[in-house]
């Protein structure tokens, strides 16, 4: 049994979060095999890009049954995070309805995407131990979910939205925590200590 499988599935920032886990000291498999993600003790499922063809390409390798099944913790990253709501206004996409949220395009007076540097708050435990509010995590985003009772972490880019979620054994984040310098290689060693 592996420990640790990043989902992959032809989008995005795999390495980076492969190179994170392995300051971590520990070593990740990548898949898209069902039967390995299956039997994974923790499932990373990472992705930057367009909503519509990552969903597209999570059906070719028939993940979109697997993922929403998965009984051991799953971290959803970036994309991942948005991919495991109900709907996003990306390209009127359905996706994978873990959280029965929407991923809405920002409305706001500022430059879009938002990528850099923004804090975040009202941190809940599990993913957040060892945190201080308002640390500094690494975002790139146009698209957000507002906050809701699934909302573990929140943060501002003209208004408030959900910078990470949880329910059950799901968790995601809107930021990149392997980008993150050390305040995401602890929420990565506290994701992996759940």
């Amino acid at each position: 049994m592996s420990k640790v499988v990043i989902i992959d599935y032809g989008t995005g920032n795999i390495q980076s979060v492969r190179f994170a886990l392995e300051r971590l000291g520990v070593k990740a498999q990548l898949s898209n095999d069902y039967k390995i993600i299956g039997n994974a003790e923790k499932v990373i499922f990472p992705g930057v890009g367009e909503a519509g063809n990552a969903m597209t390409n999570i059906k070719k390798h028939g993940l979109e049954k697997i993922i929403p099944k998965l009984k051991q913790p799953v971290l959803g990253i970036c994309l991942g995070m948005q991919l495991m709501c109900s709907f996003s206004e990306e390209s009127s996409t359905s996706c994978l309805d873990i959280f029965p949220l929407e991923v809405k395009k920002f409305d706001v007076e500022l430059k879009i995407p938002q990528m850099g540097w923004n804090e975040i708050k009202n941190l809940q435990t599990g993913l957040f131990n060892n945190i201080d509010e308002q640390s500094f995590v690494y975002f790139a985003n146009s698209y957000s979910v507002e906050t809701s009772e699934y909302t573990i972490a929140e943060t501002e880019y003209g208004d408030k939205f959900s910078a990470a979620l949880n329910k059950d054994n799901f968790y995601a984040c809107q930021f990149h925590p392997e980008k993150s310098s050390d305040v995401g290689i602890q929420i990565l060693k506290n994701f992996l200590e759940l």
